[in-house]
């Protein structure tokens, strides 16, 4: 006698496939930068409705189970600008961020390298030449912590980032306009290598681990500029409220005040500054001033402008600038919406 679990089993049989191929389709979709987390189960259960004389009955399939498997990928971001730095200076910081964009916590070894093509000079590792930044100053300080390969690797969980310096001392023989790179590079101690590459039982929990499309290393470089010529720059504001006070309320009138100058000897040539409007204010039109001279908001063929091509911008050319030449002293206004 034909049962009715019989005579649907060619149904049940393609539910079952549809609920492995929507399994497949959960584990392509990432969640977030880092995916679904490592060691998360996903389950799939189909259901079969149907009327056995004129009876509504529900046939359940079985539940299928899988469990997410470890994907290691890591990024290096550069945070420093290029470094201006003089001949034999020491101790020179360049300033990573490592990010862990697996989907599980991973263990990475992190190296420099300073003997790179392409530049005028190589930088000299410092002894010991990577640290932690580990009060968050974004500077080389004396209570960051030093790096030892193998004794304090950064041990980071998904989507986790930890800031790197990267310190190097200038050689005495450089000359202003030389460059040298220096490069950080951080590699999962699970392995590194071709994309795809599966490591058995490797990832949290016992899971296997699959190197990403970073291959489970990344690296980046940064640069230092040797420049004889110290700049200094500063701002000031003054605010100056509608009933003639100093509040900074809406209304108030915020006076800023750039000055630049050169303290040192040689040429700062083409000096520009670019100061971008503050949110939640208004520029006041024709408010920009350059050592006490009106410069027109218009772009024409005085010194400066106020430029809305992009986000709005006071502009202000200073062109080459020398220690004898003095402070350089820009003034605009904005009002405080």
């Amino acid at each position: 006698m034909e049962t009715a679990s019989s005579r649907f089993a060619p149904v049940i049989a393609w539910m079952r496939r549809a609920s492995l191929l929507c399994v497949c389709c959960a584990l392509s979709a990432p969640a977030g930068a880092a995916g679904t987390a490592v060691g998360t189960q996903i389950e799939n259960t189909a259901l079969v409705n149907y009327d056995v004389a004129g009876a509504p009955l529900t046939l359940q399939s079985n539940t299928t189970t899988i469990t997410v498997a470890e994907r290691i990928n890591v990024t290096v971001s550069l945070q420093s600008a290029q470094v201006l730095v003089s001949p034999g200076d020491t101790a020179q910081a360049l300033l990573f961020t490592v990010t862990n964009t697996g989907n599980g916590s991973e263990t990475f070894s992190l190296s420099m390298d300073s003997d790179i093509a392409g530049d005028n000079f190589n930088p000299q590792p410092a002894v010991p030449s990577i640290y932690f930044d580990t009060d968050g100053s974004g500077d080389f300080n004396v209570g960051d912590v030093a790096y030892t390969p193998g004794l304090n690797d950064p041990d980071l969980a998904a989507d986790e980032s930890i800031s790197i310096i990267v310190v190097n001392d200038i050689p005495a023989g450089v000359t202003n306009g030389d460059t040298g790179l220096s490069e950080l590079t951080a590699t999962s101690t699970t392995g590194s290598g071709t994309p795809g590459t599966v490591y058995a039982n490797q990832g949290d929990g016992g899971v296997n681990a699959m190197l990403g499309t970073t291959g489970g290393t990344a690296s980046l470089t940064g640069e230092y500029l040797v420049s004889d010529v110290l700049v200094n720059v500063t701002k000031a504001q003054v605010v100056d409220d509608p009933f003639s006070g100093n509040e900074p309320v809406p209304g108030a009138t915020l006076t800023y005040t750039i000055t630049v100058s050169v303290d040192s000897a040689g040429t700062a040539t083409a000096s520009t500054v670019q100061d971008a409007i503050p949110a939640l204010t208004t520029f006041v039109p024709n408010s920009i001033r350059l050592n006490g001279s009106p410069i027109s908001d218009a772009t024409d063929g005085d010194a400066g402008e106020y430029d809305t091509t992009g986000a709005p911008t006071v502009v202000v050319r200073l062109g080459d600038l020398t220690q004898a030449m003095g402070p350089q002293s820009i003034v605009f206004q904005v009002i405080i919406d």
